[in-house]
């Protein structure tokens, strides 16, 4: 991975010198390719094989959508960048034993969709496009770059009772500046993604909201949020979590885990089952859970240090 980040910032450069209008449509190409794609692990295949799978055409590609249950009362789960729908499975179970239908997908470029890029605005249009199939979402759980996508869908008329996110991204701009970090992007050649982002994804957006944030959704989304993301998390920085937070002022429960990083924290159980009363629940419930949790993680500790005494 890091091998195809420096021979890819070292072309982009190079050609920047000498076409900069090239370089630019190249590394604008470059930011919506995921440079690795996700298999199916081994413990996600059974849960996985009885789902019902379809495929939902969006910009010429296939994206691939898992269903469980009749349909009713449908929660969607939203995977992240380099990622894909089984990455949530850990949520699949308890979902279906409180009498959700749970659905996921592969966004194109992911898991075992076609193509070999994607864009947030077609997560906006997978979401919508399972909207319009299921109606109104009990509630949207999503993971990193999946937040985002789900709060630009939410804020283009899809509807969700409750939403969740898990090490989530709350500004576009933040993936802009990680990229062009990663790739040590000349200048000139940021800002030409930062102009071309503008004009293809968020065309006639105030300049003052472009790029796209999830902070300006504040005011027309109702729903209460659950805010998970851990401090050590080294792929998005906690400090998008707690902005997030921020934004949404009592609309939303923050809570901070410690060591479980970027992906772990979706297995984590504690962190499952916190999502889970949130979601069957309410804040009220799911707050009460992480109190529980953090009484039982106080209580391990107290007893492991007398043991040691």
């Amino acid at each position: 991975m890091v091998h195809t980040e420096t021979l890819a910032s070292a072309a982009l450069n190079t050609v920047s010198r000498v076409s900069g209008g090239l370089a630019g449509a190249g590394t604008y190409t470059l930011f919506h390719m995921p440079l690795a794609r996700s298999r199916m692990r081994n413990s996600e295949r059974e849960l996985f094989g009885k789902a019902d799978v379809r495929r939902l055409k969006v910009n010429g590609k296939l994206a691939v959508t898992y269903r469980w249950g009749d349909g009713e009362r449908p929660v969607l789960l939203v995977h992240g960048w380099q990622s894909r729908g089984s990455r949530l499975a850990d949520f699949v179970p308890g979902l279906l034993e409180r009498g959700y239908s749970v659905i996921t997908f592969d966004a194109p470029g992911h898991g075992d969709a076609t193509g070999r890029s994607t864009t947030i605005l077609e997560y906006r249009d997978i979401i919508t496009g399972l909207q319009d199939e299921y109606g109104e979402f009990e509630a949207v759980v999503a993971h990193s770059l999946g937040a985002l996508g789900s709060f630009f869908a939410l804020q283009g008329g899809v509807a969700a009772k409750r939403v969740v996110t898990i090490s989530g991204v709350c500004d576009y701009d933040y993936l802009i500046e990680e990229f062009s970090s990663a790739l040590k992007l000349r200048q000139p050649l940021k800002a030409q993604l930062h102009q071309r982002v503008a004009k293809n994804l968020f065309p006639g957006m105030p300049a003052e909201l472009t790029p796209f944030s999830a902070v300006n959704t504040v005011t027309n989304l109702e729903p209460p949020l659950l805010i998970i993301h851990d401090e050590d998390d080294t792929r998005i920085s906690v400090k998008q979590g707690r902005r997030l937070a921020a934004a949404f002022g009592g609309q939303a429960r923050l809570i901070i885990t410690s060591g479980l990083g970027h992906r772990r924290i979706l297995g984590d159980p504690e962190v499952v089952r916190t999502v889970l009363d949130f979601v069957e629940h309410g804040p009220d419930r799911s707050a009460d859970a992480a109190t529980e949790a953090d009484a039982d993680s106080k209580a391990a500790a107290d007893s492991e240090a007398a043991a040691t005494q």
